[in-house]
């Protein structure tokens, strides 16, 4: 193949990614725009994704949180993100959108949410601690962790996911399914 050859063919590339991406875009304003239809589940528990990145694990969360029953996700700081993967549930679960991760938390302590934040190295384990009905779980960027220092707020609880195998953590959509599905357990009546 020439080198012009090669040339139209990076330029077909790049001109299909920018089409795909214009899509992404269309998709995830018109969901945002149904968004704000959209009803807590029966849980009272609020899932906070903190500078997570934008087209990896939240629409996983999102299809999770919905699946689970909770009451809200709080956006901080992300972008755009393509909401097919969450089956719908964009449009049905509230999305609140903060800038930083204090406006999230400001909002999550005014409305009386018990904050518990997933940590590799958490003080308690999930497995052991009775979680308060109103909850707020806060998950961390997939490869650099939460964007604060919890030491900072010492009204956060970090929590950790007990593993028996050589993965210091878990990827970011699982453990929050792991949390919420916890959550479920001990708030679903018998």
């Amino acid at each position: 193949m020439s080198d012009e050859n090669q040339q139209m063919t990076r330029a077909e590339r790049k001109a299909d990614r920018i089409a795909r991406q214009k899509q992404v875009e269309q998709r995830y304003l018109k969901n945002r725009q149904r968004n704000v239809m959209a009803e807590p589940g029966q849980h009272s528990f609020v899932m906070v994704l903190d500078h997570l990145k934008a087209g990896y694990n939240v629409p996983k969360i999102f299809r999770s949180t919905h699946a689970f029953g909770g009451e809200a996700i709080h956006l901080v700081n992300i972008g755009v993100f393509d909401p097919a993967p969450a089956k719908g549930a964009f449009r049905k679960v509230p999305a609140v959108f903060t800038d930083t991760i204090e406006q999230s938390l400001d909002q999550l302590r005014a409305s009386g949410h018990t904050l518990y934040a997933l940590a590799a190295n958490g003080q308690a384990s999930l497995n052991e601690v009775a979680l308060d009905k109103k909850a707020a779980f806060i998950i961390g960027h997939e490869e650099v962790g939460l964007s604060f220092d919890p030491a900072d707020h010492p009204d956060i609880i970090t929590l950790s996911i007990p593993l028996s195998g050589p993965m210091e953590s878990l990827n970011a959509s699982i453990a929050a399914s792991i949390v919420m599905f916890e959550y479920q357990r001990q708030h679903t009546e018998k």
